[in-house]
């Protein structure tokens, strides 16, 4: 066989390989969002679980690769809402193990996907001794992700909600619009279509916050302490 027939061989099959996963990885994100966005709650755990089956097996039919990893976390950490609270946490910190090996393999992988889950889980899992929340770690995470892919709906949505539970409105309002302003992706519109609404959902809520915030700060001024 001549070397330039061999090469073409190989780089075919890479071709076909990369392929098999990004068609693999496409469906997985699809099913997600049908669990996540449609499934009634009583049913999302079994579906999770199946789901959850998949993404294992495409880990080891792919550990070279990070996006596996990444929705392995993403279904694990989505389906802890569905547990007892014991299982729940065990969930939750092999869904960061999953993360923080993802990054080892390409912190790029999914536009630093692994970063906006991370950094979610860190401000939303609880604070030690109970597991590993942390603030300040949740909002270095996902201002990487921002620099990864500052035109992410999932980066500026969750960096947006991280500072909505920080009371940091003014910021919070500037990333929900920008998440709202970006187009959907054509191969996953559903998912996106979604995110954009609860993103719409969330700005409202925060605007509403400002005004109710600034009514407090006001009426203070004319309270019986203020006005002598």
């Amino acid at each position: 066989m001549k070397k330039t027939t061999f090469v073409a061989l190989l780089l075919l099959s890479s071709q076909c390989f990369a392929e098999t996963l990004n068609d693999s990885l496409q469906n997985i994100e699809s099913e997600w969002a049908s669990i996540y966005y449609s499934t009634p709650k009583p049913k999302q755990e079994a579906a999770y679980s199946r789901l959850l089956d998949k993404t294992i097996n495409l880990s080891r039919q792919f550990p070279e690769y990070a996006e596996p990893f990444i929705w392995e976390a993403i279904v694990k950490a989505s389906n802890a809402d569905n547990q007892d609270p014991v299982s729940a946490l065990e969930a939750i910190h092999e869904a960061r193990d999953l993360l923080l090996k993802a990054i080892e393999i390409n912190p790029q992988a999914m536009n630093g996907s692994a970063y906006v889950t991370l950094g979610t889980l860190y401000y939303m899992t609880p604070k030690w001794p109970i597991a590993f929340g942390d603030d300040a770690t949740a909002k270095e995470m996902l201002q990487t992700a921002l620099k990864i892919n500052p035109n992410g709906i999932d980066t500026n949505y969750f960096y947006a909600n991280y500072l909505l539970s920080t009371n940091n409105l003014k910021e919070a309002e500037k990333y929900f619009e920008r998440a709202i302003a970006v187009p959907a992706r054509t191969e996953q519109l559903y998912a996106d279509n979604q995110l954009k609404e609860e993103a719409k959902s969330a700005l409202k809520q925060t605007r509403d916050r400002k005004i109710s915030r600034s009514k407090s700060l006001f009426a203070s001024l004319f309270n019986s302490e203020s006005v002598k």
